[in-house]
């Protein structure tokens, strides 16, 4: 199974795609959607959407993982992260796949074991969890993050689901 993981941002999204066997975990692949910080709002989510879009085809994950907003001090700034957090979203459940959502306390705590680690624990544990992962960005490594507390918390997040959906 592959699972994508999402670090939304209108300037850099992270993104990381993992493998899940049993309980091993794989680093697939990894990178940034670079929006051009030079055009209207509306074409830079669409240059993130297209982005998505290729990554998506390219690497055909089975469920996805966004990091959830936090509330930024800047509400222009946390306005921009939440609209492209929809595109986020949108992309893979266009695709008809699972997508989940996890806060970023979460995945720091799932991955590192302290809900308020630095990014270079995070990028840290990502090497150790994904042997021969060489992840040079931490938009990249935040997102292998979600993907690896998605893998962790995957199971669970269905029975909550089923749960819901009996009753």
């Amino acid at each position: 199974m592959r699972l994508i993981g999402l670090d939304p941002g209108l300037r850099n999204t992270g993104w990381g795609v993992i493998a899940v066997r049993d309980n091993r975990l794989a680093h697939v692949a990894d990178g940034v959607i670079k929006t051009n910080p030079k055009l209207a709002l509306a074409q830079r989510l669409v240059e993130l959407r297209d982005g998505l879009v290729e990554i998506m085809d390219r690497y055909k994950p089975d469920e996805a993982a966004v990091e959830e907003t936090f509330v930024n001090t800047n509400p222009a700034s946390t306005l921009k992260l939440g609209q492209a957090r929809g595109i986020a979203l949108l992309v893979p459940a266009s695709d008809g796949i699972p997508v989940d959502e996890y806060p970023p306390n979460l995945v720091k705590k799932t991955v590192v074991g302290a809900g308020h680690a630095a990014k270079e624990q995070v990028q840290m544990m990502v090497r150790t969890l994904l042997p021969g992962c060489d992840v040079q960005s931490a938009d990249a490594a935040d997102a292998l993050a979600v993907a690896i507390c998605h893998a962790h918390h995957r199971i669970a997040r269905q029975r909550q689901r089923q749960l819901e959906a009996a009753s």
